[in-house]
């Protein structure tokens, strides 16, 4: 194991025109996007036994991945980088500037997070588009590797430039050797993960780091206008809400009901409880840990116990809890297909909670288009990204995890300046 690295050799895929191997990965991709392909079938058995996720979910998860992953998407956003995708084979002339070229750092590790499906593949594409020379931390679902080999066959290049291995967090007989040679570390997962990696890199070495963070909703009053509107806008949250059973950084975790509609906050809050049941007849629960489902279970008889105070009340929907006018008190539970509704007179309120949270924000989903204040708003909350409801588990490519850029990471500019 401590070999990994040496094993590495991208020099072939340096070989390869950058455009070149954007088409290959797109191809490759296409392959993955059809539900029959032996090895994405392999693959979607594993991960349902590995994270618990129904069989519905686990297509949806595999078929968003693979349907981003296009030869346009890949050039657009390399391109609004990069200024051009040749700037990754040669010098380039930009208007008004010297000549430049984006070369490959020599080395990238990945560290790809326990629950999210696929989230090391996209670093991984853009590294190797970066022509860098890549080790993956894969999970034993073996998705990671899975789709490397099928790059394989559609180039050699690639699997002398990219290696996936499974190890267990904080083996330094393996760690060591690779974060001691690494250019760049690319890393998802707690915060303590984060800073022990990130304490043992070189100085120089950049850290890319990908926290867990959350998501919320605000349903502006324009979306409460009458109940086919309001029943619209309920079924997408509701898929925003139940995909991943709440473990993805973009799913729902909160949602705010603004005052002032046709129809009341809690008469939303009924329509979306009857949503949930709907949707979760499409996207069913998986397997919840025992403890993750003791916690929900606590988390719902507690808010039960406020409800019969006379404060806010609970609605069941399926296995989902929904909590209405939960305490402001009190952070976002993220606990599975468990959510808080809180109403609200202004978006100033979602910012007031984000604020006395610390919340760290990826998206908040919304009804187009936006109000000014509302939008102000949500770029005061700290998010980096700003979806319509039923579109938060649908991240563009070119939108960056974390509102991160794609490709930057993965090289070194050079100026010629002569």
């Amino acid at each position: 194991m401590p070999k990994i690295s040496s094993a590495l050799d991208p020099s072939a895929l340096r070989a390869l025109p950058a455009r070149t191997i954007a088409r290959a990965i797109a191809d490759a991709a296409e392959r993955w996007r059809t539900a029959a392909f032996p090895p994405r079938l392999r693959v979607a058995a594993a991960l349902e036994a590995r994270l618990g996720y129904s069989t519905p979910v686990v297509e949806y998860a595999l078929d968003r991945l693979f349907e981003s992953l296009t030869y346009e998407a890949l050039s657009a956003t390399i391109s609004d980088e990069l200024g051009s995708l040749d700037a990754l084979d040669d010098f380039i002339a930009p208007h008004g500037r010297p000549k430049r070229y984006a070369a490959p750092l020599e080395r990238i590790v990945i560290v790809s997070s326990e629950t999210t499906i696929g989230v090391a593949i996209t670093p991984l594409v853009f590294a190797l588009c970066a022509k860098c020379g890549i080790v993956v931390k894969d999970r034993l679902d073996g998705l990671v590797g899975a789709f490397l080999t099928t790059l394989a066959q559609e180039d050699p290049a690639f699997g002398q430039a990219a290696i996936a291995v499974s190890w267990e967090g904080g083996d330094t007989a393996i760690e060591d050797p690779l974060f001691s040679n690494a250019d760049c570390v690319v890393a998802f997962g707690r915060d303590a993960t984060l800073a022990a990696i990130r304490a043992r890199l070189p100085a120089g070495a950049r850290f890319v780091a990908f926290p867990h963070r959350a998501s919320l909703g605000y349903l502006a009053r324009e979306a409460l206008c009458d109940e086919p509107t309001a029943r619209l806008w309920a079924r997408r949250a509701a898929t925003d809400f139940l995909l991943y059973d709440g473990e993805s950084c973009m799913s729902l975790h909160g949602l705010m009901i603004e005052r002032g509609g046709a129809i009341a906050p809690d008469g939303f809050a009924r329509i979306f409880g009857e949503a949930v049941e709907a949707a979760a007849r499409e996207f069913p629960a998986g397997a919840i840990p025992p403890a993750r489902a003791a916690a929900a279970g606590s988390h719902r008889d507690l808010a039960r116990f406020r409800a019969a105070s006379g404060h806010g009340f609970v609605i069941r929907a399926e296995r989902a809890t929904l909590v209405f006018d939960p305490p402001r008190e009190l952070p976002p539970s993220f606990l599975p297909r468990t959510i808080g509704m809180i109403p609200v007179d202004d978006p100033s309120e979602l910012v007031a909670y984000v604020r006395a949270h610390a919340l760290p924000l990826e998206a908040v989903a919304a009804i187009p288009p936006l109000r000014p204040e509302i939008r102000r708003a949500i770029v005061a909350s700290g998010a980096v990204r700003i979806a319509a409801f039923g579109e938060l588990q649908r991240p563009p490519l070119s939108r960056g995890h974390g509102g991160r850029p794609r490709i930057v990471d993965f090289v070194r500019w050079i100026d010629d300046e002569t």
